[in-house]
């Protein structure tokens, strides 16, 4: 058992904190705010995450999992020390550090004993060079390691990728640290995970480089998909096709209105950044980014086309809110966009979201929201389905058609039967799919 704390209560910290006391050590999650602090203390969790809550619920019942704002103290009575703070993106595309850098220098004013200093958060190749430079300015070599243990979670199903990973990264430049790291994850040995050891600059790029080729998989198979529809193709039958041969893999293979999400989108301009500052062009990284900025447009395209090229004072319904199911996160959402420019050319938005609404109203305030998909979808002139929430898979299309004023229907993720569109006489679209 391992004395840790974790600096960030945000996604990666506070699921990588419930993670590790199921794992049987005593974690410390230290924040800031007080406020948040206080409401965790009380079992309020700030992010809808499936499984988190009973995850924190039992270990801070079971006296494994502790939240604090005497940072200090906490660092004090650490072995091991956990950075997971926001790296959100900066003007420039790089990596905002400015958390990390702060919490940094609180550790360096509380560095009393040998502790492991680990960065969860997603940061720039060379951040860890950086880190270690600045506390060896101020402490010698044996008072600490730097570990990278870069996260791979996906939000919506981050507690099990946390419990039962693919692959657990360690990147570090001592075997003490990696004994040590090893020791942090060894219930994970029953399951037979590899704990993948590495130096600190290869455990840093292996975070972005697996981004940004999820990300590049999905801008690919979203230009096949645009293709399909000139050639009379249907994506899916594509897609599954190429997913059975094992170098490709049909995962990320799903055509839609393009990725968002807090990764995604940082991270591929951020190593799209470091290329460019290192006079690397990292070309299909920079066509990810276009073709992603441009499937939004696509669909935007599609919507107007549906609608007679006319939205002014049109209803319509957006429902998926958030840009993925079983999340709340509406970062760099489509739906963002989407309404961004539907409201520009003055047309009505009525939306729906499982649980993304109360995000969602803090940047659109004034649209109307509704509690569940038949009224928001009432008496509207078109329905735009923008996230796949399984309660979306289930809609019964002729009591959809029955409520819609007008029956025009974009199916932005593919979740109707194109068959029973056409039988019902549905105004359609979808992406990448022949129904002609």
């Amino acid at each position: 058992m391992k004395k840790i704390a974790v600096i960030g209560t945000g996604y990666v910290g506070l699921v990588s904190g419930a993670g590790l006391a199921e794992f049987g050590h005593e974690v410390t999650c230290i924040d800031i705010d007080e406020e948040k602090i206080r409401k965790l203390n009380k079992g309020m969790i700030p992010i809808y995450e499936p499984g988190l809550k009973s995850l924190v619920s039992k270990n801070a019942k079971d006296k494994r999992l502790y939240f604090s704002s005497n940072i200090e103290g906490v660092i004090r009575d650490s072995k091991i020390i956990f950075i997971a703070v926001g790296t959100p993106q900066d003007s420039d595309g790089r990596a905002d550090l400015s958390s990390v850098d702060s919490a940094v220098n609180t550790i360096i004013s509380n560095l009393n004993s040998y502790k492991i200093i680990c960065t969860k958060s997603t940061v720039p190749v060379g951040t860890g060079k950086w880190i270690t430079s600045k506390i060896s300015e101020k402490h010698t070599a044996d008072k600490f390691d730097y570990v990278s243990n870069p996260e791979f979670l996906r939000e919506g199903s981050a507690v099990n990728d946390f419990l039962f990973p693919d692959r657990v990264v360690i990147g570090a430049s001592s075997s003490k640290a990696f004994k040590e790291m090893r020791e942090v994850y060894r219930p994970l040995f029953i399951n037979k995970t590899p704990v993948m050891e590495f130096s600190v600059p290869s455990s840093e790029m292996i975070k972005y480089a697996s981004n940004s080729f999820l990300a590049l998989k999905i801008s690919f198979i979203n230009e096949i998909a645009n293709l399909c529809e000139t050639v009379d193709a249907d994506v899916h039958d594509v897609a599954l096709g190429m997913g059975k041969d094992g170098r490709i893999s049909s995962k990320f293979l799903h055509p839609g209105p393009g990725f968002g999400g807090s990764c995604f989108p940082k991270d591929i301009e951020a190593i799209k950044a470091l290329g460019e500052s290192n006079g690397i062009a990292l070309n299909t990284v920079s066509a990810t980014i276009e073709t992603n900025k441009a499937q939004k447009e696509r669909i935007l395209k599609k919507i107007f086309k549906l609608m007679d090229n006319n939205v002014k004072g049109k209803r319509v319904a957006i429902l998926g809110l958030s840009f993925k199911p079983n999340t709340d996160d509406i970062r760099e959402s489509p739906s963002q966009f989407i309404v961004s420019k539907l409201i520009k050319e003055s047309a009505l938005i009525n939306a729906y979201d499982p649980v993304a609404i109360n995000n969602f109203k803090e940047l659109y305030p004034d649209i109307n929201y509704f509690e569940n998909w038949k009224d928001c979808v009432t008496d509207a002139d078109a329905c735009i389905v923008m996230t796949e929430w399984n309660e979306f898979r289930g809609i019964d299309l002729v009591e959809l058609k029955s409520l819609l004023k007008s029956p025009s229907l974009l199916d932005a993720k593919n979740i109707f039967s194109i068959k029973k569109l056409k039988s019902l006489e549905f105004n359609f679209d979808n992406v990448g799919r022949n129904f002609i």
